[in-house]
């Protein structure tokens, strides 16, 4: 089995962290994914990178030789990937881009950077607005692009989408909390469990949608548009919630620690994406950027 891109950004990220929650956290993905991916890398080369202990990660000699040539593919990678742009990459110009709040918070920072890095002529405006405004914005021509859930996206006889990637929604548990002792665990067993729901982007709105297939409603003992309240309650023991894993991290605010387990229903992903009005052309600016974000991620990747 070849290397994989993944699986070099996953070991570059826990290396340069020390840490595979951090890691995790920096590429918006569960830490049993990276820990997977780099036990797969370790296999295919037959040597140890990385040891661990209770601190975190550090790298062995192997793995030290092995960071330099990851990096040094990943910057090619880069290179070839902005290539195609050619003349494109001193595009001038703006971008209106509207943003949901779960976007803003837990994706965009990092993506924005790296487009101001790569394309410093061309300027993004960023608005954090609630989808529904967004997609007004995207018809009437007040916005350009937006990034979003694409998976809650109603209006779609006018406005295409391009979904950048998928983040699946887990159970969220407090640590030694008795669900975590059993081998599957289903939506039935946290209806059984206070609740804690979080309103933002609509996420109230989306947690009804596979509870109402199953015929069961969750136990609700507060609502809240702060993720971190959630993170902090959960961690607390007050109760248990089911997010996505973009925004899930293994600690409180307070130091305690959350665990994360996957439900035997199938629950939706949440879903990333470019967002723009159906019909109407890209400006240069706004193309350069949605061809960015889509060579950066991949398509539904």
């Amino acid at each position: 089995m070849s290397l994989t891109l993944k699986q070099l950004r996953y070991f570059i990220a826990a290396a340069e962290t020390g840490q595979i929650s951090h890691a995790a956290m920096e590429m918006n993905i569960s830490q049993s994914a990276v820990t997977a991916g780099i036990q797969g890398l370790e296999a295919q080369l037959g040597v140890s990178l990385l040891r661990r202990g209770a601190q975190g990660v550090t790298v062995t000699p192997e793995g030290a030789r092995f960071l330099a040539r990851a990096r040094g593919i990943m910057a090619a990678v880069e290179d070839a990937t902005r290539s195609p742009l050619g003349e494109e990459s001193r595009a001038t110009g703006r971008v209106r881009l509207g943003v949901t709040y779960t976007v803003a918070g837990y994706f965009m920072a990092r993506h924005y950077a790296a487009f101001r890095r790569n394309f410093p002529g061309v300027t993004l405006e960023l608005s954090e607005q609630p989808r529904a405004a967004i997609e007004q914005g995207l018809v009437t021509g007040d916005l350009d692009l937006a990034v979003m859930l694409t998976s809650n996206l109603a209006n779609e006889a006018e406005l295409e989408a391009e979904t950048l990637f998928r983040s699946l929604r887990r159970l969220w548990l407090p640590s030694e909390h008795p669900l975590l002792l059993q081998d599957e665990i289903t939506l039935a067993d946290v209806a059984r469990e206070p609740f804690i729901m979080l309103t933002v982007d609509e996420a109230s709105h989306t947690a009804g949608r596979y509870w109402n297939i199953v015929g069961l409603a969750p136990n609700v003992v507060f609502t809240t548009s702060s993720v971190e309240a959630v993170r902090s309650m959960v961690a607390a023991g007050m109760g248990v919630t089911i997010l996505s894993d973009m925004v899930y991290r293994p600690w409180s605010l307070e130091g305690q620690r959350l665990e994360q387990r996957s439900l035997k229903e199938p629950i939706p992903t949440m879903d990333v994406g470019l967002t723009w009005a159906r019909g109407r052309q890209l400006g240069d600016a706004a193309r350069v950027f949605r061809t960015f974000l889509t060579q950066t991620l991949g398509r539904g990747d």
